[in-house]
């Protein structure tokens, strides 16, 4: 998979408003009502990331979670990173 080219992850970025570019990773910091309910995210996008085979960095602080999105293997960002990103959005919303 090549990686996008920064016009397209602009666009992409505009069905994803919550998300950022930060040193070329697509990130999103995510904020629950307490620990249990941030860990239940947690395991919701990992069961995610497992069936779609691309991983997120993870960040945990009590009821924030912080995602991180690179396809390193393409040196960039790609379809995929949105695509997963997007999925973060509807499993954090729910």
């Amino acid at each position: 998979m090549s990686p996008l080219s920064d016009a397209e992850v602009t666009s992409r970025l505009g069905s994803l408003p919550s998300w950022q570019v930060e040193r070329g990773e697509l990130v999103r910091t995510f904020s629950f009502a307490d620990f249990r309910a941030a860990m239940g995210f947690v395991n919701q996008v990992a069961e995610l990331a497992e069936a779609a085979g691309h991983h997120p960095d993870i960040d945990i602080r009590y009821n924030k979670v912080r995602l991180g999105l690179v396809s390193h293997d393409a040196g960039g960002l790609t379809a995929k990173d949105f695509d997963l990103a997007a999925a973060a959005d509807k499993v954090g919303s729910a």
